[in-house]
């Protein structure tokens, strides 16, 4: 096996290692308002859950740009979910546009208006969460975004029996340069029983209806 150090590698090198290896990352396309109302929607793959309670997520943005300037002045965001339906309208916003271009009028993309927050949710995502800023945290070169979750957004059709239901939202990823994963198939993997049992493992009770997690009304 290569072993490699960053210390050997230029930093362009070990951008596209790692972003080659922690694969495939979540997107979260993410829209906000400047402080004079202009809207700005971009895609950002570092991106995660923090917490449940409360719920708190966080993206990262490298560089300052318009969606980290926005956050800082209004202190608000949607994090809109990036289905397979939405992937070329995701590319296209994930262009260097300038700072007065609306990415939403570019990708051909109907705004909604959120409930809680002034930026405008991606109409056709299958699922939003509309956010309040609690902390930005300088980190390396770039910036931790973390984000209140105030309202969750999910459409019906992604819904089964009340629970979200991967295979229908059809997330997709971020591999390296300008490849992409998506969600097609997915694979259940529970520890054999004896294993479970040992543990008392949560996904081998799965089939409980008293373990899994509530329905959405």
């Amino acid at each position: 096996m290569k072993r490699l150090t960053p210390a050997d590698l230029d930093p362009r090198s070990v951008y596209f290692l790692m972003t080659s290896l922690v694969v495939p990352r979540p997107i979260a396309w993410v829209s906000t308002v400047s402080s004079t109302g202009k809207c700005n929607l971009a895609p950002y793959s570092h991106f995660n859950n923090c917490s449940a309670n409360p719920p708190i997520v966080q993206f990262v943005s490298n560089g300052e740009k318009d969606t980290l300037r926005n956050v800082k002045a209004t202190g608000e965001f949607v994090v809109n979910v990036v289905s397979d339906h939405l992937k070329q309208a995701m590319r296209i916003t994930a262009a260097n546009w300038p700072s007065d271009v609306d990415e939403f009028k570019i990708a051909g993309l109907e705004q909604a208006r959120s409930s809680m927050v002034a930026p405008p949710r991606v109409a056709s995502a299958r699922a939003a969460l509309e956010c309040r800023v609690r902390q930005i945290l300088p980190m390396g070169e770039g910036n931790m975004v973390f984000g209140d979750v105030l309202c969750f957004h999910v459409s019906p059709n992604i819904l089964v029996d009340g629970r979200i239901d991967s295979e229908l939202l059809q997330p997709v990823g971020k591999l390296a340069g300008a490849n992409y994963s998506t969600v097609h198939r997915v694979e259940r993997l529970d520890l054999p029983v004896d294993h479970a049992k040992a543990v008392a493992d949560y996904g081998a009770s799965w089939g409980n209806a008293a373990s899994q997690p509530p329905a959405i009304a």
